[in-house]
């Protein structure tokens, strides 16, 4: 599958596994569009992106905050161009809690939130426009933790990501767009923390293949980094 020339939105790509996906995507020739919670914090991806021949673009946003991720969808359709790749990487995980029956309402709905609504709500923007260009692609990152109770908002939202995504593709089926979702594993970002398995840039290139598949490819599919 050949994607140069192609626009990328890829959020939460302003460090992390959201940044290593907006290089790999550039260097198949990629349009890519930087999110962050702020404008300044896309600067050291913006960075990393002027050494590729394509243009970029940086929008903001807390998604964790319903108008700013109005704010951000408008952000995104002033630049005036189809988004043919989404890339919905960006996620929290709120605090470790020893204590599992500790964690809070507003630490539930604020994972769900990020994790899950903005998902949905940016999948809402802009794959329609897709189904009409006869083209797109779009990765939900998900996650296969388990076992980890003091983590369970965070858990919960990833199973909620693939019960999402597999509902979601079936809405596709008979389109030129995929819709799947992807495991990056236990790296090492701000997220994995330092005893992770895998440096970041080990993402690469696994997260690129839910986006390399054909239009009559994988839909409503799993995938992993390894």
């Amino acid at each position: 599958m050949d994607i140069q020339g192609k626009n990328a939105l890829i959020t939460g790509s302003s460090r992390g596994v959201g940044q290593q996906i907006a290089l790999g995507l550039a260097r198949l020739g990629c349009n890519i569009i930087v999110h962050g919670s702020q404008p300044s914090s896309n600067d050291k991806t913006l960075e990393l992106l002027e050494s590729f021949p394509i243009q970029t673009y940086s929008v903001h946003g807390n998604l964790a905050d319903d108008q700013e991720v109005k704010a951000l969808i408008h952000q995104v359709n002033n630049l005036n161009f189809p988004i043919d790749i989404l890339y919905n990487n960006a996620g929290i995980m709120k605090d470790y809690h020893e204590d599992i029956w500790s964690h809070s309402t507003d630490e539930w709905m604020d994972t769900y939130k990020v994790n899950v609504v903005a998902m949905y709500q940016l999948c809402a923007a802009f794959v329609p426009a897709m189904i009409e260009n006869n083209f797109g692609r779009v990765v939900n990152v998900t996650s296969r933790i388990s076992g980890q109770p003091q983590l369970a908002p965070y858990g919960a939202s990833k199973w909620a990501v693939d019960k999402l995504s597999q509902d979601l593709a079936v809405a596709l089926e008979n389109t030129a767009v995929r819709l799947n979702y992807f495991d990056p594993t236990w790296l090492k970002t701000d997220l994995g923390g330092e005893h992770a398995d895998n440096p970041v840039e080990a993402v690469l290139p696994g997260a690129l293949k839910p986006v390399l598949v054909e239009n009559d490819g994988p839909n409503g599919q799993f995938f992993s980094a390894f």
